[in-house]
């Protein structure tokens, strides 16, 4: 078992890849009286052609299966896993992302117990058509629950409109048609072609001692068959870097107008502490731009066009990334004319602020570190981060590295009208009476 050893920070981390391929991490943290576990599969809903284990074709599967999957897995010939979980006094859940799949549960008793239960109930799949057919009644109630959801057609209206093939612009859930085409077969193919523990990471955090945790989690694996690991081959269609769409409205039963600006990023094929770089520099420009402490945000405030629900964010990925900037706001389009007014202003002959730099670089690193004392935090960023081969103790020491050039670089890459977007969210007639 190897140590890593992040000193500035106080932790040590325990790793091993186990025989059968799968990333084990460990991270004892003193003081806890609970600890959480995570078991991912780096599969999401943006994987949908692919070349499946012991084949040499690629399929398609229907949208929405990634996420169908996960509520499956939790069925079982002899009931509910939930219940099982609940007799050790654990709380689990999952979820399932673009890009992965997590199921997790956090425990102060009954450790192993609930350890043995997510490895086993997550490596021991069961479908049968009766059941596939019933969960697509359940899972289409939520699809048609989220259209309801101005916010979630706000965000996902947003990325449908700047991606013309990518999947991403695909709602995570599905369609209830797509979903109304899964079968059994579809889900033990992507199963057995993404659910590999080679394709896997397991996470262990808390009140631990990480070389029980270790020979146990080994034990457990040891009395398991799997086929030998393939690299997995997804396909993507190549994506312009222009926006699909510059601009739609949609009217739904809302109060107020929303209105979100998308920006749609070139640079997406990164990894590592590349990736890493980028990321934090392309939020770092972004918060000196539009945070709450900027003179923009100062402006659209007191002049009434933004309220409370004003934020904006940035998500990176390989193959897509995107920052969205928006609010609820009585005048859309006045909002619309500020942001895009503001953004047109940085480009390389105008440069970011220095102090304002090293204020933000003090924030995020003092956010960081508050957010290291949640075992849950550690764990749900830790995986993704791994995912993309970064290290999310990286964190701290590459926000002390960044520097005005890397902002101006970074930011380039998720400027250009041609990269933007707009999509609003109207009332209804009879709400403007």
């Amino acid at each position: 078992m190897k140590t890593i050893d992040f000193k500035q920070l106080d932790e040590t981390l325990y790793y091993e890849k186990l025989a059968n391929g799968l990333d084990v991490y460990i991270l004892p943290k003193k003081g806890f009286s609970k600890a959480f576990v995570t078991f991912t599969t780096k599969y999401g809903s943006v994987d949908r052609t692919f070349i499946p284990i012991g084949e040499t074709e690629s399929v398609t599967v229907p949208d929405g299966i990634a996420h169908f999957l996960e509520h499956k897995m939790f069925e079982k010939e002899d009931g509910d896993v939930f219940q099982k979980f609940s007799e050790y006094g654990a709380s689990a859940n999952a979820f399932t992302s673009f890009t992965r799949t997590a199921y997790l549960f956090s425990a102060t008793d009954h450790l192993y117990k609930s350890a043995e239960t997510l490895l086993n109930f997550v490596q021991e799949p069961y479908f049968t058509e009766a059941t596939v057919n019933k969960e697509k009644g359940i899972i289409g109630q939520e699809i048609t629950m989220y259209d309801d959801q101005p916010d979630w057609r706000l965000y996902f209206g947003t990325i449908e409109n700047m991606y013309h093939t990518h999947p991403v612009k695909i709602d995570i859930a599905g369609t209830i048609e797509s979903i109304d085409g899964i079968t059994a077969e579809h889900l033990y193919t992507c199963y057995n072609t993404f659910y590999h523990p080679s394709n896997m990471l397991l996470f262990v955090i808390g009140a631990i001692d990480p070389e029980e945790m270790m020979a146990f989690i080994k034990e457990n694996q040891a009395k398991k068959t799997f086929p030998n690991p393939t690299p997995i081959q997804r396909f993507f269609d190549d994506e312009p870097k222009e926006v699909a769409v510059k601009e739609r409205t949609l009217h739904m039963d809302v109060q107020k107008p929303k209105l979100s600006i998308g920006l749609k990023a070139k640079n997406t094929n990164l990894s590592g502490r590349a990736m890493l770089k980028h990321e934090l520099s392309v939020q770092i420009a972004l918060e000196l731009i539009f945070g709450r402490t900027s003179a923009f945000y100062e402006r659209v405030y007191e002049n009434g066009l933004v309220d409370e629900t004003y934020a904006f964010d940035f998500t990176l990925e390989n193959g897509f990334g995107f920052a969205m900037i928006g609010s609820d706001t009585t005048e859309p389009q006045a909002l619309e004319k500020a942001i895009k007014e503001e953004l047109a202003k940085y480009d390389r002959e105008v440069s970011f602020d220095s102090d304002g730099l090293e204020r933000i670089k003090r924030k995020k690193i003092g956010f960081f570190l508050r957010a290291l004392n949640s075992i849950e935090f550690i764990a749900n960023q830790f995986t993704r981060y791994s995912f993309n081969d970064m290290n999310l103790f990286d964190v701290v020491p590459v926000l002390e590295e960044l520097t005005i050039a890397d902002l101006q670089q970074a930011f380039t890459t998720i400027q250009g009208e041609s990269q933007q977007t707009v999509f609003t969210i109207l009332p209804t007639e009879k709400n403007t009476q």
